[in-house]
């Protein structure tokens, strides 16, 4: 069984997204905060004596950002894997902003995280969030016996733990078993 730590990135900063007023996918790009710089350096340190010997991130700037900055205090070389990024509110990418956003969230919510029986909603569901996360997850873990590091979303990590509103530069311990066991 493999040890992975599920961190999620340092806070975002949207001013620049916002202030521009680009669309949907355009909020990936966001980098980090000087407050989520504090927060990855401070991961790092904490982290640092888990002897961690693999660091696979998010392709999204916010969560890249941050694996840069703790695979770079690590000694570790950042890996990307693109089934670690966020939960899509709109698979064709069509959200305009938060608002809308917010509202497939809550649409999200009220469902469970699960579409209604027989009826596909635009939002991700929290079982496919899952499954391409343990994907990439089995794929990473197969390349180390050691700890892994995997900088990531709070909707990515709650698809594989339960937590829900882990806060940004904060960690979950995820004992796990590419067989399916947690």
């Amino acid at each position: 069984m493999t040890q992975i730590y599920l961190v999620r990135h340092g806070e975002p900063d949207y001013e620049l997204i916002d202030s521009r007023g680009w669309p949907g996918m355009a909020a990936d790009s966001a980098p980090l905060t000087p407050l989520g710089t504090k927060q990855a350096q401070e991961l790092a340190d904490l982290l640092s004596g888990i002897g961690a010997t693999y660091l696979v991130s998010s392709p999204f700037t916010r969560a890249l950002h941050s694996a840069a900055i703790i695979g770079h205090r690590l000694a570790l070389g950042v890996r990307v894997d693109y089934d670690l990024r966020d939960w899509l509110p709109d698979h064709a990418g069509a959200w305009r902003g938060i608002a809308d956003v917010r509202a497939a969230q809550a649409e999200f919510e009220a469902y469970d995280g699960e579409w209604p029986e027989g009826i596909q909603r635009p939002w991700e569901p929290l079982s496919r969030v899952r499954e391409r996360a343990r994907a990439a997850l089995t794929r990473h873990s197969a390349s180390t016996d050691g700890p892994v590091l995997a900088i990531t979303h709070a909707m990515v990590i709650r698809a594989l733990t339960g937590e829900t509103g882990t806060p940004h530069g904060a960690h979950e311990y995820y004992r796990f078993d590419p067989a399916g066991e947690v």
